[in-house]
């Protein structure tokens, strides 16, 4: 090819990528992606789930404590409890509270046959 159609050619290009970006032939921009939070779908998914168990929900439950084998206990407050008898399984919903060393010798005092 001849040097002049070449330095013909890269000017052209040269023109095209320096103009206005929304030009015909200009550069593409990248679209900005907005990230929905999971946790509405992870909520819907995980009740769809209990609900092809048979779980029901319990209503009047006020609290629930778990004592784990290492001594901590872990309460829930209120807590959104669904349970499948049949299917021996129980879904607690909500956020745990953060138990402290006193308030586990407490409950574990209150429960322990004196």
């Amino acid at each position: 090819m001849d040097p002049e159609v070449i330095a013909e050619a890269r000017a052209k290009l040269m023109k095209k990528q320096a103009g206005n970006s929304d030009a015909l032939g200009g550069m593409r921009r990248k679209q900005k992606r907005v990230h929905k939070t999971p946790t509405s779908t992870d909520d819907k998914k995980l009740l769809s789930a209990l609900k092809k168990v048979g779980c029901n929900p319990i209503p009047g439950i006020e609290e629930v404590n778990m004592f784990k084998s290492d001594g901590r206990v872990i309460h829930f407050a209120n807590p959104k409890l669904q349970a499948s008898l049949g299917a021996n399984t129980y879904a607690e919903t909500r956020e745990p509270l953060r138990c402290q060393a006193y308030y586990a010798k407490r409950l574990r005092c209150l429960l322990s046959p004196c």
